[in-house]
């Protein structure tokens, strides 16, 4: 039914529509595993969402991408379905499952009827829980992962992202691929998957969402059906993240391909965690650098009028702790320090003066608007309750969501962008020919 032009929508319309504690069901396990529930039924679908502390922060040196070969191998086969007999059994109903790695954690996404939420919840207990990792489809995983390995080398985009994680990260955890390089993954056995899965996955630290055509109170007894039996009491504690020394100077990296015509530069340093009180504040400066409309003031500086950039635009990645704050952009070789310097120029700008007036206003009017859009879908609400417990915001964080945002100043952007964003000590990576 559309709106009429002259309905008034109040804010306590707009926040009733975002979840919130009176329609968020959140209960934890004896084991330790958080489930977190809201109910939809304008849709016959239900997903699954969520994560367990079995991330890279634990692969050792010398066999980086343990954690994410150990994550890709938990659905070729478990010690009641063959690889074919699961993926036959998703097949059969119309329903998806995925499991993969990052830096701490590994995470699931699953979708279904909600007739089939048994099954996708069997199945995902059973990837997680009782995984065999034969043989023959460890090889072909391994096969997989250095050919994808093998591409990335020729990757311009991802070649620069790994030599700037380095120059950000020296001596951090951050600094390391999370699927590792191809020596390490040869030198991963399938006694290493056995292990690493008996040592880091338990109930400990889970957290499952769930949300769609199903009870929350129905949902979580599924659940409970599933892996409230679950228990470890060796389960390795989460790792550790340890500081990351400040940068005192900026540096540049280059990275040499042969035969590209295109060079990507990586341009930033370490930026805020999601938890720090400067998040929101950073997260609009970021949007007006290098987000909002054609990619903010770099997209207007560096690709419309300069005409120097193929893309270009800013990143802010704050996660559980310093995500990077970066500038990227796809460049002719010939142009490279023509870019950097405009970026850079940008950047000077940004930390200098406080954005004006109507380019907060923009930016906050997007953030607010385009957050109902974000959960309209149930996946949408699934990844975002999720992130509530990750970042423990508070189930009432989308309802004041709107109101943190509009109390964001000029100045408190001003005050973010100065404490990450030292033009002295940015690190600049750059990839492509000679």
């Amino acid at each position: 039914m559309p709106i009429h032009p002259n309905t008034h929508i109040t804010n306590s319309t707009f926040n009733s529509a975002l979840p919130g504690p009176d329609d968020i069901i959140r209960i934890e396990l004896a084991n330790g595993i958080v489930i977190l529930s809201r109910a939809n039924f304008n849709s016959p679908s239900v997903v699954i969402s969520g994560y367990l502390p079995a991330g890279a922060l634990f692969d050792p040196d010398q066999k980086l991408g343990l954690a994410d070969f150990t994550v890709s191998a938990l659905m070729r086969g478990t010690n009641n379905r063959s690889f074919q007999d699961i993926f036959n059994a998703l097949e059969s109903v119309g329903a998806s499952l995925g499991l993969g790695g990052a830096t701490h954690t590994i995470g699931f996404n699953g979708k279904a009827l909600a007739e089939d939420l048994d099954l996708l919840l069997d199945l995902l207990a059973e990837a997680l829980r009782r995984p065999i990792f034969p043989e023959e489809q460890v090889e072909r995983l391994r096969a997989q992962l250095l050919t994808a390995l093998a591409i990335r080398v020729q990757d311009t985009g991802q070649m620069a992202s790994l030599a700037f994680d380095k120059l950000v990260y020296d001596g951090h955890p951050y600094s390391r691929p999370e699927d590792g390089y191809p020596e390490t993954v040869q030198a991963i056995t399938r006694t290493d998957l056995q292990e690493f899965h008996r040592e880091h996955f338990g109930p400990r630290g889970m957290v499952i969402t769930i949300v769609g055509a199903v009870d929350p109170a129905q949902a979580i007894d599924k659940v409970s059906h599933c892996l409230a039996d679950w228990d470890h009491p060796e389960q390795t504690e989460p790792a550790a993240l340890p500081p990351l020394n400040p940068r005192s100077e900026a540096k540049t990296e280059r990275v040499t391909i042969p035969g590209k015509s295109q060079s990507d530069i990586v341009l930033g340093t370490a930026g805020p965690s999601r938890r720090s009180e400067d998040f929101l504040a950073a997260s609009l400066g970021n949007s007006v650098l290098g987000q909002f409309g054609m990619m903010g003031r770099l997209g207007e500086a560096v690709r419309e009028k300069a005409g120097l950039a193929y893309y270009v635009g800013s990143t802010l990645s704050g996660g559980v702790g310093p995500g990077p704050w970066y500038v990227s952009a796809g460049v002719n070789p010939d142009n490279v320090e023509q870019a950097i310097d405009l970026i850079n120029k940008e950047i000077s700008r940004f930390v200098t003066e406080p954005v004006s007036d109507e380019e907060l206003a923009d930016s906050q009017a997007n953030f607010v608007g385009r957050l109902p859009l974000s959960l309209e879908s149930n996946a949408g609400v699934a990844a975002a309750l999720r992130n509530l417990e990750r970042y423990q915001l508070g189930l009432d964080y989308y309802r004041r969501y709107p109101d943190l945002i509009k109390s964001i100043t000029s100045e408190e952007v001003l005050v973010a962008a100065r404490r990450y964003l030292d033009p002295r000590t940015l690190a600049v990576a750059v990839a492509g020919p000679d």
